[in-house]
């Protein structure tokens, strides 16, 4: 009896002793918390102030210049000043501490109200490099996808399409879009400059891939003239895939270079036409300019078809109004970007013109 005694004892103190420490340590995690939370507090106002102050003292420098008080070479080099502090804030442990940019309806509609902003930088590169990674897979597939489709029409289909082939590729298409949207919108929260054209780029194409897997694919008879609009999209994904491979080779190493230089930060990744150097550009506008304008007459072809009664469904129509309107699109942020290159080599060809003066 005394030995049962005497182990109830012994188990009611090792019980004490636990709850005890339990609550030493809830009481030691809650003082750690609220002192991480009291210094993250103060960092985030530090972090606030001093991007505030970049801000207002490149609104300042832009002022003088327009008022003509401050020599045009020491703003330059102000301004790359402000680039580089700008750069070094964005690229450390310290950008998890300025504010986040809006989510917007898309991430919230997908995946809830959930904060997809990283605290750590390194989670952040990971992000940005699963990214690049999805864009380098899916640039091939778009590349093989359609081409495996006109191979297999000419030798095997004898020249006319089946419907669940072509279904396929839309609704990978869709899936292809999605995933592009989502990976740019969780970019955009975590400080990536990508430029808008692009996202919403994607929610057209999104659309239209939705409303082509509702599109009837027609067959025999006068299959070569119902198909013609579905061959010519499926050439101009050819080349959308060899426009994409090319662009993701150029601008990686364009952004490596500008990185380095303190003009971009590791967040940020670039799209379209603006690719690296000159030479660079000689190859990629060519080809841009000339899937833009193939991009329209696929549109302008898919519309005839509609007016003429040859295809007469709705999504024709819709798909032709939309492939119009993102190749309009395209070429208006590829003119822009080109002017804006050339306006900023032309200043840099000034500014050094001035130092050879001086």
């Amino acid at each position: 009896m005394e030995r049962v005694e005497e182990s109830a004892n012994k188990v009611e103190e090792e019980v004490g002793r636990v709850v005890e420490q339990a609550r030493e340590l809830q009481e030691s995690g809650a003082s750690l918390i609220s002192r991480i939370s009291n210094e993250e507090q103060s960092l985030r106002q530090k972090a606030n102030s001093l991007d505030s102050s970049i801000r207002h003292l490149r609104s300042f420098i832009n002022s003088l210049l327009s008022q003509k008080l401050l020599d045009p070479k020491l703003a330059d080099k102000l301004e790359e000043d402000l680039q580089r502090a700008r750069c070094i804030i964005t690229d450390g442990d310290a950008a998890a501490f300025l504010p986040a940019k809006a989510q917007g309806r898309f991430l919230r509609m997908f995946l809830g109200p959930i904060n997809v902003r990283a605290s750590r930088k390194d989670v952040q590169l990971k992000v940005k490099e699963e990214y690049n990674s999805y864009r380098d897979r899916t640039a091939f597939l778009f590349l093989l996808f359609p081409l495996t489709l006109l191979i297999l029409r000419s030798w095997i289909w004898e020249g006319c399409l089946p419907a669940f082939p072509v279904q396929l590729y839309q609704a990978w298409l869709l899936f292809l879009y999605t995933g592009l949207t989502l990976r740019e919108n969780i970019l955009r929260a975590n400080g990536s400059d990508i430029r808008p054209w692009w996202i919403y780029h994607h929610y057209c194409a999104m659309v239209m891939a939705l409303v082509s897997l509702t599109w009837e694919i027609k067959g025999q008879p006068n299959c070569a003239q119902k198909q013609r609009g579905v061959e010519l999209f499926l050439q101009w994904a050819m080349m959308q895939g060899v426009a994409m491979l090319l662009q993701n080779r150029y601008q990686r190493q364009r952004l490596y270079t500008r990185i380095a230089l303190g003009k971009a930060n590791r967040m940020d990744v670039v799209w379209g036409e603006t690719a690296g150097v000159d030479g660079q550009l000689w190859v990629l506008c060519p080809i841009l300019f000339l899937m833009q304008g193939f991009e329209a007459y696929v549109g302008l072809l898919l519309l005839k078809t509609a007016f003429v009664g040859v295809v007469s469904e709705w999504q024709v129509i819709f798909c032709g109004i939309l492939l119009v309107l993102m190749a309009v699109g395209n070429f208006i942020n590829t003119v822009q970007t080109l002017m804006t290159k050339s306006r900023f080599k032309a200043k840099m060809k000034r500014t050094k013109s001035k130092q050879e003066l001086n």
